[in-house]
């Protein structure tokens, strides 16, 4: 589960200085999650990046730990706390099986834009599973790079291998919707709610609840 690592190592700085891409999905995004979240939830966020979403559900939540293969990403997202405006917040390095992370410890599993870029997405998807108290949520989002119009695909692929030689992009799985959804049911979830945040190319988002 260490895809990438070193690449987001390099990139981290100018990656924690991007904007947002598109404000209004990302919005919706983080409202249909709070709608599944209880003050008496212990979260775990995967693929958590500089630490920006964890931050934003921390009040709606009895704890967050939010996680990144990356050392440097989870550098920027400690520097984050440095005001104690979110005291129930902690970052740790860590990949999505690590034995430090416990198993059946969370209520509610988050994985936002991570997914795609991960080579064994069954595998990955069961790791959240034993991660989850049982009835337990898995709340993510995932590019799904297959259902993009057909000249943005055939860009994508085109451009995508091409960038990876040059070490200027990582593992990019070109998933479709019903590939993705068939892989959580098949790992133990039932799927509760999806939308697409944004339409185009599809970022679905998927609540599934452990069965």
């Amino acid at each position: 589960m260490t895809d990438g690592a070193s690449f987001w190592d390099k990139v981290a700085t100018r990656y924690a200085r991007l904007p947002v891409r598109n404000e209004t999905a990302y919005a919706e995004t983080l409202a249909r999650t709070r709608t599944y979240l209880k003050p008496s939830d212990r979260v775990l966020e995967i693929g958590c990046g500089t630490g920006t979403t964890a931050l934003k559900l921390a009040e709606t939540v009895e704890s967050i730990l939010a996680t990144d293969v990356s050392g440097n990403m989870i550098g920027i997202a400690t520097g984050k706390l440095a005001d104690g405006s979110a005291g129930n917040v902690s970052f740790r390095q860590a990949e999505i099986g690590a034995d430090t992370l416990g198993g059946g410890s969370f209520d509610v599993v988050l994985a936002f834009n991570l997914l795609h870029l991960i080579g064994d997405t069954a595998g990955a998807i069961r790791q959240v599973r034993d991660r989850l108290k049982p009835g337990g949520l898995f709340i993510s989002k995932t590019v799904c790079l297959s259902e993009a119009g057909l000249l943005l695909r055939s860009l994508f692929r085109l451009l995508i291998p091409v960038m990876q030689l040059f070490g200027k992009a990582p593992f990019v799985h070109f998933l479709k919707i019903s590939e993705l959804e068939r892989l959580i049911r098949a790992e133990g979830f039932e799927i509760i709610e999806t939308g697409n945040y944004p339409a185009k190319p599809p970022s679905r988002f998927i609540v599934a609840r452990k069965v």
